[in-house]
C-alpha cells in the first residue's frame, strides 16, 4: 500500500471518529429548552475578560453563571484554529482544515458529503434561525453557520449561499459586495441602519448590512449596537413561535483589535481601550439573551470563543499582548439556563459543543455531528425522482 493510500485511509478514520467524539452526557432535568442563544466572542481568551475588568467593564457575564468551564480550540489542520475552522467545530461539530468552512478535508467542495451545519439542523425540526455579527455578513463566523465553500475568502459564493438559505435573518456589516438587489430579488428585506431594524416585524425575513461601527458601545449615528441588534433578532424569532430558535451572535472586534497589538506597534495604547469597548460591547449582548432567557425560562445561553487572539497576559502590572495572532489557548465557556453540560470547570473540546446542545433540545444522537449528502447525490437522487401517478377516485 503506498503512503498515499495509507494516509487516505487514516483520514478517513479520523474523520468518522471525530463524528461521534461530541458528549450528549448531557442530562435532561429540569426546564425542557426551546430556543438556543450561542454567542462567540471572537479572539476572546480569558484574559480578554480579565483586560476588561481592569479597563473598568463591569462584565454582566460573571454574574449568575449556571456553568463555567472552557473550551479546547485546535483546527484538524493545526493546534491553533482560524475562525472558519473555529466556527465549524462550534457550528457543525467536527474539525475542519483551517480556512475551510463545513467542509471536510477530503471532500473540500462538499461534493459526496458534508457535516451539517446546526441552523440547518434547527430548521429541520421548525425552528426559527438568526446569525448576528459585528463582522462582515460574509465573515468566518456568520459564514460558518451558514454555509458549506471550502476556503473563507469566497466570498460572492458566501454571499450566494445565504441568500438561498432557509434562515431567518442574517445581521453584519457590509461586505465587499452590495447584496441590496439580490436579497430584495429573493424576498428579503435588506436593511442597513437602526430605524430599518426597528422597524421590520415579525415573520419577515431579512437581510442586513450595517456600514457602521456595530461593535461600539456607542457606534455612529443611525447604528445599532450589538446589544441592540441582539434584542431585536431575539424580539423578532421568539414572536408567536412554538418550535422555538437558535440564535447565533458574534461579537468579531474582541478579535480583530486584537491583531497587530504586540508592543511597540504605534497603535498598541488604542488597542487596548478598543478592545476592552469591544468586550463590553459583546457584554452587553449577552446581558440581553440572558435577560431574556431568565424571564422566558426554556432558554439555554452559551458563550464561548472560536479561539484567543494576541497571547494576552499580565506582565509588569498590566495586561499585555504578547501575539498579533492566534494562539491555541483554552477559552471560556460559559452558560446560562442549564448546569449539566460538563462538569464544572472542565475543558471540553470545542467540537463537542454542539453536541451539549443537540442533547439539551432532544435531539437524536445521530443528528449533530451528521453527515449529509453532498451535491452530487442531490443531483443524482433529482434526476433519477419520478411523479407517482394519484390513484383514481373511486
Amino acid at each position: 500500500m503506498t503512503k498515499k493510500r495509507i494516509f487516505a485511509v487514516l483520514l478517513t478514520v479520523l474523520l468518522l471518529v471525530s463524528l461521534w467524539t461530541p458528549a450528549f452526557a448531557a442530562t435532561k432535568t429540569g426546564a425542557v429548552i426551546k430556543n438556543v442563544i450561542f454567542m462567540i466572542g471572537d479572539g476572546m481568551g480569558e484574559n480578554h475578560l480579565a483586560l476588561a475588568r481592569e479597563q473598568g467593564v463591569d462584565l454582566f457575564m460573571d454574574s449568575a453563571v449556571d456553568l463555567r468551564g472552557q473550551s479546547k480550540t485546535r483546527s484538524f489542520s493545526s493546534k491553533v484554529t482560524d475562525s472558519a475552522a473555529g466556527a465549524t467545530a462550534l457550528s457543525c461539530g467536527v474539525r475542519v482544515k483551517n480556512s475551510a468552512l463545513c467542509v471536510y478535508p477530503i471532500d473540500p467542495i462538499g461534493l459526496f458529503f458534508r457535516p451539517r451545519i446546526i441552523t440547518e439542523n434547527a430548521v429541520s425540526h421548525g425552528m426559527r434561525t438568526g446569525v448576528v455579527t459585528t463582522d462582515r455578513t460574509t465573515g468566518a463566523t456568520p459564514a460558518g453557520f451558514s454555509v458549506h465553500v471550502r476556503d473563507r475568502n469566497l466570498s460572492d459564493e458566501i454571499t450566494e449561499q445565504q441568500l438561498h438559505s432557509d434562515i431567518d435573518l442574517i445581521w453584519g456589516a457590509a461586505a465587499e459586495s452590495d447584496a441590496r438587489a439580490a436579497a430584495m430579488e429573493l424576498g428579503w428585506t435588506y436593511i442597513e441602519n437602526l430605524e430599518e431594524m426597528n422597524a421590520l416585524t415579525p415573520g419577515v425575513r431579512s437581510f442586513g448590512q450595517f456600514t457602521g461601527n456595530t461593535w461600539r458601545t456607542t457606534p455612529d449615528a443611525g447604528m445599532p449596537t450589538l446589544e441592540e441588534m441582539s434584542r431585536k433578532a431575539i424580539d423578532l424569532l421568539n414572536a408567536d413561535n412554538e418550535n422555538g430558535f437558535f440564535l447565533m451572535i458574534e461579537g468579531a472586534h474582541i478579535d480583530k483589535n486584537s491583531h497587530r497589538t504586540q508592543d511597540g506597534a504605534a497603535d498598541f495604547p488604542s488597542k487596548i481601550a478598543d478592545t476592552a469597548d469591544a468586550m463590553a460591547g459583546f457584554d452587553n449582548a449577552i446581558r440581553a439573551a440572558v435577560e431574556f432567557a431568565r424571564r422566558d425560562g426554556h432558554t439555554l445561553v452559551i458563550v464561548t470563543a472560536d479561539h484567543e487572539t494576541g497571547d494576552l497576559y499580565y506582565e509588569n502590572g498590566r495586561y499585555t499582548f504578547h501575539s498579533g495572532s492566534h494562539t491555541g489557548k483554552n477559552v471560556p465557556l460559559l452558560v446560562f439556563g442549564a448546569d449539566d453540560l460538563f462538569k464544572p470547570g472542565e475543558a471540553v473540546k470545542n467540537s463537542s459543543i454542539p453536541g451539549f446542545v443537540a442533547a439539551k433540545l432532544g435531539w437524536n444522537k445521530t443528528e449533530l455531528p451528521h453527515v449529509d449528502p453532498g451535491s452530487f447525490w442531490i443531483k443524482l437522487k433529482n434526476a433519477f425522482r419520478f411523479a407517482v401517478p394519484a390513484k383514481a377516485a373511486a
